[in-house]
């Protein structure tokens, strides 16, 4: 072969190895690391899409550094041995990073056990900290930042930031965050298989717990309701015996559970349900956001905030019981939620000249899309405005996703006028869901991508209109 063809096969190698390994580095990350995720995305989209504008942003920390070098180190041998060989390595990145994190499997857990190690010392020496878990299918983010600003009235607190939900975002908040002046510390706790919480505990030891929720989320790595139920109440049987917990019976996942434990304090709670320790009554929506009652054996307290959703209220009730536990006043807890902002995404309210958003984007489960479209329903409108909601339906619902994204369709077509379908993914689903809602075909619009739906959008949508934004999916969807 001549030179000059071996150099372009190098050329086009190397031009072609580059974007893919970084394209599929993101999708590594995006999937938690985890090989068996990854390669399940991969079967669904396995053809990179360079020029995608990513939602999700690629972030370079040093163990994307060190899986980058090993990559390289790869492809290098391989054009060593022939100008193919490299071909072949760039065409086949995914396997290449695959391989790159199996060489890296011991470097790696010896460098997770470190800094586990030094993050158990640190809480260890940290006498008198107060820490509170809080976990659930949906509600738990929310939960957090409610609860923290709440007992900010009070004390010094650190909660997890942004979704650091996992033993290792744990560990990584407690090195880098925990200093000697916290005296409570919030611990949000995910999971996407059995055991991810209890593994959380046996590192923070919580005194308190939250169970927010439990749902249909991440089906197809638990592979029933039951392990979600047992792994999110692994939270509540890690406490101790003077510990106290909360959990929201509203949700069907918690109130059918039956292996609830009995070893430390638990109350429930709810909305207008007598059967629960602690209730929200009287839920009213208004210019300002909504207002209700709080109702437990000590009284009722009457509260007033910007947020909206009976979601919402129901996240408000387990951060004001802890809240209460640990002391503040009801002045001090009033002061809080009449000041809390909706968290960026979550059913968050804003405006656009006359029309008024519902933002509730980072939502990706069915009772969270039901009660937001219950908003969207009881929101009263000017005289020619109109109810108008984008959706691209759900994802990682296993054999449940198809009928839970037709409801998806069949409650759209009961709260609003005009439904617009963005992706392929389970448009077939949630058109025929809003056919049978009653939505005529004309009102139901699909688009491509999310860009093309705010164009058609802004056709249709009239003064005094209600926009609300239902899930966006991650980029591994797209």
């Amino acid at each position: 072969m001549e030179i000059w063809i071996e150099i372009t096969i190098y050329i086009v190698s190397l031009l072609l190895f580059l974007p893919c390994v970084f394209y599929y580095m993101n999708m590594f990350q995006q999937n938690s690391y985890r090989p068996r995720r990854f390669l399940r995305w991969l079967r669904q989209d396995p053809l990179p899409h360079f020029f995608r504008k990513a939602k999700l942003k690629f972030v370079f920390t040093h163990r994307m550094r060190r899986l980058l070098l090993v990559e390289l180190l790869l492809f290098v041998l391989s054009a060593l041995l022939s100008p193919f060989a490299a071909l072949a390595c760039a065409l086949l990145s995914p396997a290449i990073l695959l391989l790159s994190n199996l060489l890296l499997s011991p470097v790696e857990k010896a460098i997770n056990r470190y800094f586990y190690r030094d993050a158990k010392s640190r809480l260890e020496a940290h006498k008198g900290l107060v820490v509170i878990g809080i976990t659930g299918s949906y509600g738990k983010t929310s939960t957090k930042h409610y609860l923290y600003r709440i007992l900010s009235e009070k004390y010094n607190v650190l909660m997890t930031p942004g979704n650091f939900n996992t033993t290792l975002g744990v560990v990584r908040t407690i090195r880098e965050q925990l200093q000697p002046f916290h005296q409570i510390f919030i611990v949000e706790m995910g999971a996407k298989q059995r055991g991810d919480i209890k593994e959380i505990c046996e590192l923070v030891h919580p005194q308190i717990g939250i169970v927010t929720s439990v749902g249909k989320m991440h089906l197809e790595t638990f592979g029933s309701l039951e392990n979600i139920q047992k792994t999110k109440f692994e939270l509540l049987e890690a406490l101790p015996s003077d510990g106290y917990g909360v959990y929201n019976a509203e949700s069907e996942g918690v109130a059918s559970y039956k292996g609830i434990p009995s070893h430390c304090r638990l109350e429930s709670y709810g909305i207008d349900a007598h059967r629960c320790d602690v209730r929200a009554a009287n839920l009213l929506y208004d210019s300002r956001g909504m207002s209700f009652d709080l109702i437990d054996s000590k009284g009722m307290e009457h509260y007033q905030s910007k947020l909206l959703g009976k979601n919402n209220v129901l996240n408000l009730c387990a951060a004001l019981m802890v809240a209460s536990h640990l002391g503040l006043s009801p002045e001090q807890r009033r002061r809080a939620v009449a000041k809390i902002q909706s968290v960026e995404h979550r059913l968050s309210i804003s405006h656009r000249g006359s029309l008024t958003i519902l933002d509730d984007a980072y939502n990706s489960n069915p009772e969270g899309a039901a009660m937001a479209l219950g908003v969207l329903k009881d929101m009263s409108l000017p005289e020619g405005g109109k109810r108008i909601v984008i959706t691209p339906g759900f994802v990682e619902l296993g054999p449940l996703q198809w009928e839970e994204c037709r409801k998806l369709g069949y409650r759209s077509a009961k709260s609003a006028d005009i439904l617009v379908i963005v992706n392929k993914l389970n448009r077939e689903a949630i058109y025929s869901g809003a056919i049978e809602g009653g939505l005529e075909e004309k009102n139901i619009i699909c688009a491509d991508t999310l860009s093309d739906a705010l164009i058609k959008v802004s056709s249709l949508s009239s003064p005094g209109s209600v926009l609300l934004y239902e899930n966006d999916l991650p980029d591994m969807f797209k």
